[in-house]
C-alpha cells in the first residue's frame, strides 16, 4: 500500500517551516494549490533568470539559490495576488525580482557580518572571497532590475524605493546610533528597513500587480512590514539557540561578529549587577574575536544570554509586533486569504516557543 501525498495545504506549510494550520480547510487548500502553481512557475523562472554566461558568475549567483530557502517573499505574494486576478506574469516577475532581491542581499550582509554558513553551506564569501561576493549580489539586484522595469513605472518605484531602504538600513546597521538616539528604536527602525521594507514589498506588490483593489495595498504594506520585524526579533532569538540546525549557522554568529540584537540591546539596558557584568564579558569577547581570538571564548556568555530573561523579552515584543501586523489586515474583506495571512503571522510568532 502506497501513503497519499500530503495536502497542499501540507506541503506549503511544511516548505514554509510553519504548522498545517496556516492553511485550513476546503477553501483554504484550494487557495494553496494557487500558490503553489504560482511557486513553480517562481522556481521554474529564477532557474532560468540567474544563469550567467559567465561561468564564474553563473556558479556563484545560483549558489545561495540552490542551497534552499522558505521563499518566504514570493510566497507571500502569491497569497496576496489572490485578492486579485492571481497567478498572473505581472505578479510572477515581481516574486522572482524581490526573491532576486533578498538573494543578493545575503550576499552582502554575510560579506559584512564576517558570517561563515549561510543555509547550511559555506557563505559565497567563504567560497570564492569578499569582493566576487559582493559583485554577485550587484549581479542579482541588476537582475531584478530587469525583471521590475517590465512591469511599468510603478514596478521600478516599488523597487528603487525597497532598494534604498534596504542600503541605508545596512548602513545604520554598520555605523550604529548616534548620540541621542534611543538604541532600541535605532534598531527596531534598522530591522523595518532590512527586513520589512522587502516583505511590505512583496505583501503591497501581489495585491496592486494582481489588479486587486487599490486600497488593500496601504494594509498589506503595514502588515508586511510588521511581519517582517517580528520574523527578524524571532531571528534574535534563534540566533542564539544552541542547534546549528536551527538556522544553518553557528549559534550566535551575529553577536560573534559584533552585530547587535534585540537580547544584547535589553541586556546592556539592564542594570542588575549580573546582566551588567554578562553583558561587559560579551563585549569584551566580541572585542577579543576582532583581534583574533577563538569565537568560542563566547560559547559560555551566550549561553547565559539565551536563557536570560532578556531573550524571553525578545519573543514578547515579537509577539507585539505580530499582533500589530495581524490588525492591520482590518480593511482586507474576510476569506482564505486574509485568514492565510492572520495563520502566517500566528505560525511566525510560534517558531521559537
Amino acid at each position: 500500500m502506497t501513503s497519499s501525498p500530503p495536502a497542499s495545504g501540507s506541503r506549503l506549510a511544511s516548505r514554509l517551516g510553519f504548522s498545517d494550520r496556516v492553511f485550513v480547510g476546503p477553501a483554504a487548500r484550494r487557495l494553496a494549490r494557487e500558490i503553489e502553481a504560482g511557486l513553480d512557475l517562481v522556481e521554474e523562472g529564477l532557474a532560468e533568470d540567474l544563469r550567467v554566461a559567465d561561468s564564474l558568475a553563473d556558479a556563484a549567483s545560483r549558489y545561495l539559490y540552490l542551497a534552499g530557502g522558505k521563499r518566504v517573499r514570493p510566497v507571500l505574494a502569491l497569497l496576496t495576488a489572490q485578492l486579485g486576478k492571481g497567478n498572473v506574469p505581472a505578479v510572477i516577475d515581481i516574486a522572482k525580482a524581490l526573491e532576486m532581491t533578498h538573494l543578493g542581499s545575503l550576499y552582502h550582509d554575510d560579506v559584512m557580518d564576517g558570517a561563515d554558513r549561510r543555509r547550511g553551506v559555506p557563505a559565497a564569501h567563504a567560497v570564492w572571497g569578499n569582493n566576487v561576493a559582493i559583485l554577485t549580489g550587484d549581479i542579482l539586484f541588476s537582475r531584478a532590475s530587469q525583471l521590475m522595469s517590465r512591469n511599468g513605472d510603478r514596478a521600478i518605484r516599488l523597487q528603487a524605493d525597497t532598494f534604498e531602504r534596504l542600503v541605508l538600513g545596512q548602513m545604520h546597521e554598520t555605523v550604529g546610533p548616534q548620540p541621542g538616539d534611543d538604541p532600541i528604536e535605532f534598531y527596531i527602525q534598522v530591522l523595518a528597513d532590512k527586513t520589512g521594507s522587502l516583505i511590505a514589498a512583496a505583501t503591497e506588490a501581489g495585491a496592486i500587480f494582481s489588479g486587486a483593489p487599490e486600497e488593500y495595498g496601504e494594509p498589506l504594506r503595514v502588515y508586511g512590514e510588521k511581519v517582517g520585524v517580528a520574523f527578524q526579533l524571532l531571528d534574535d532569538v534563534i540566533d542564539l539557540s544552541a542547534n546549528p540546525d536551527d538556522t544553518g549557522k553557528v549559534p550566535g554568529t551575529d553577536l560573534r561578529a559584533g552585530v547587535p540584537t534585540m537580547p544584547s540591546l535589553l541586556l546592556a539596558a539592564e542594570i542588575d549587577p549580573d546582566s551588567v557584568a554578562l553583558s561587559a564579558l560579551i563585549d569584551d569577547g566580541v572585542a577579543r574575536i576582532a583581534d583574533g581570538a577563538d569565537p568560542a571564548i563566547l560559547d559560555e556568555p551566550l549561553a547565559r544570554l539565551r536563557d536570560h530573561a532578556v531573550t524571553g523579552k525578545t519573543l514578547d515584543l515579537a509577539r507585539a509586533w505580530t499582533r500589530d501586523a495581524i490588525d492591520a489586515l482590518g480593511p482586507l474583506p474576510k476569506g482564505p486569504v486574509r485568514d492565510a495571512l492572520v495563520r502566517f503571522a500566528q505560525s511566525l510568532a510560534d517558531r521559537s516557543s
